[in-house]
């Protein structure tokens, strides 16, 4: 009996060429790290400790003067860590890499040269079509701390700016209670005999649940209000400790605000933040009471919030003191800087390992997610859509 081989198997059976794995050859960076120029805006990318794990492995970093010292690093700490200090603003911006907390501006874009890789924040808010348009000329790949995910699939720069302001929140509420003319030396917390801080909270997400750990720390009642049930059912399951929680209801909530001594909206919104608190829930808070509201980035969930600054952080409406201010995070620099510079820089690192950007993204679909501009081409649907911009899906440029 005879047995016929079909053309497939007949090919198969054929020699093949042998197919190696193409080795990646590690690339040497040169990164600028200029001076912050947002409004506000106090924090670093890297740390001098950063700094000086990247030149041992042969990196190359080049600081502005000065760049450093809001968040209390000085030039010297970052010259002794291998770090080229230079006043010239060019000079840095001329960098093949350039690392900024905030988004440049379209004077410091013009000064970067073609195809320069820019990490920084894109707070898209704040941003125009004319920004994408500089970027897109001068053919720049550009990524957002925003987009960036961690191998779990979470926003680790997101998460860490969120952790701060949630505890901060409660940080700021405990001064503010001290130090305002209506209830002058309350002590935020449980002292026996004295009945406790009472805290109400918007917003189950990080924030929230941040915000929550700490006031209960002190000892505070807490009070947690969002539409999402699985949220606030994780916030409980997080804290570890059994709280008011509930659905946001105008009868409930209006209730717990006329109780309360601190209110902390800490919501979120796909473009703007709802407003959830009313002038007339406001007008019934006790005279005294405190409002911090965390979402005054995008727009603030109290119908009385004004965005107020640093310098002059709150006022004062129907005898309840507001804290209003943008970039929690960049009150407590150091701090933010830290945490920015120990999520980013083993990215930096990966980048180089992997032979530099774009076998990095081919090699990581979280710092893929990141980029918003690469060479120029818009490659994030939802920037696009916003500033109706072309743009193109980076998993058919990038495979």
């Amino acid at each position: 009996m005879s047995i016929s081989l079909s053309p497939f198997t007949k090919e198969q059976l054929l020699p093949q060429e042998e197919k190696l794995e193409v080795a990646r050859h590690k690339s040497e960076l040169f990164i600028g790290i200029p001076n912050e120029t947002s409004y506000q805006e106090r924090r670093i990318c890297l740390t001098p400790d950063a700094v000086n794990s990247l030149t041992a492995h042969g990196h190359r970093v080049m600081i502005e003067a000065g760049a450093g010292l809001n968040s209390s690093y000085s030039d010297k700490e970052y010259s002794d860590a291998g770090a080229e200090v230079t006043n010239d603003t060019k000079k840095v911006f001329g960098c093949p890499m350039i690392l900024k907390v905030g988004t440049p501006t379209l004077e410091e874009i013009a000064m970067m040269n073609n195809q320069t890789i820019l990490i920084s924040s894109i707070q898209l808010k704040t941003k125009t079509k004319e920004y994408f348009e500089a970027l897109s000329k001068k053919k720049i790949t550009a990524l957002a701390f925003e987009y960036i995910k961690d191998q779990d699939g979470s926003y680790p720069v997101v998460r860490s700016s969120s952790e701060i302001a949630g505890i901060a929140s409660v940080l700021i509420a405990s001064e503010l209670m001290i130090t305002n003319e209506f209830g002058k030396g309350l002590l935020f917390g449980n002292i026996t005999g004295v009945p406790p801080t009472d805290v109400v909270i918007l917003g189950a997400g990080t924030v929230g649940e941040f915000a929550a750990k700490t006031a209960l720390g002190l000892g505070a009642t807490v009070k947690v209000f969002d539409n999402s049930i699985t949220k606030l059912r994780r916030l409980q399951n997080n804290l570890n400790h059994r709280i008011f929680t509930s659905t946001i209801q105008s009868k409930a909530l209006l209730k717990a605000l006329r109780r309360c001594d601190v209110a902390i909206g800490g919501m979120r919104g796909i473009e703007r933040c709802p407003v959830i608190v009313t002038e007339t829930m406001v007008e019934h808070m006790k005279r005294g009471a405190v409002i911090v509201d965390v979402s005054i980035d995008t727009g603030g969930c109290f119908e009385t919030s004004e965005v107020t600054t640093h310098e002059k952080p709150t006022f004062i409406k129907s005898n309840v003191v507001h804290y209003c201010v943008p970039n929690i995070p960049s009150r407590y620099s150091k701090t933010a800087s830290l945490s920015i510079s120990n999520i980013i820089s083993p990215f930096i690192m990966k980048i180089a390992e992997d032979g530099g950007i774009e076998s990095a993204i081919r090699c990581d679909n979280g710092l893929k997610h990141g980029v918003y501009l690469y060479h120029g081409i818009l490659t994030n649907k939802a920037i696009g859509d916003w500033f109706n911009l072309p743009n193109n899906d980076i998993n058919l440029i990038v495979f």
